[in-house]
């Protein structure tokens, strides 16, 4: 009697093992998928803000060179780049010193985190150039 009692209690400590460490890997499976979400979204914003600086420094670097001011074709040209991202939010600046910032923001929504309330999450990026002459 006293081995189907041990052989009981032992079933019982191994449930009760599971059941305490499936929600610890939930979180962990769930911080995993999120985490690389949250990454690629940053990746994601770094990628454009740098393509959308590259193309107005690209479009400016002709009017700088002659002596001219370029900030308005640099600002224009890089927000046509953005605006053919329209998940990406952006705010793009040019100094007096001729270089171009760029910020941008994205977000992705959550695919675990979303059960403790968290919906969505966000990936920032920036680009800044300045055209140089030889």
């Amino acid at each position: 009697m006293s081995s189907r009692l041990a052989a009981a209690d032992r079933g019982l400590s191994v449930g009760v093992l599971v059941c305490l460490l499936l929600p610890v890997l939930l979180l962990c499976a769930g911080l995993a998928v999120d985490g690389a979400g949250q990454a690629a979204a940053s990746r994601r914003a770094e990628a454009v803000a740098a393509q959308a600086a590259r193309a107005g420094m690209d479009a400016a670097a002709p009017l700088s060179l002659a002596g001219q001011d370029a900030g308005e074709v640099a600002v224009a040209a890089a927000r046509s780049v953005l605006a053919g991202h329209p998940e990406v939010a952006a705010e793009v600046t040019f100094s007096p010193n001729g270089s171009l910032r760029v910020d941008t923001t994205t977000s992705v929504p959550s695919v675990f985190l979303g059960l403790i309330g968290v919906e969505r999450l966000s990936g920032r990026g920036s680009a800044a150039v300045e055209l140089r002459p030889r």
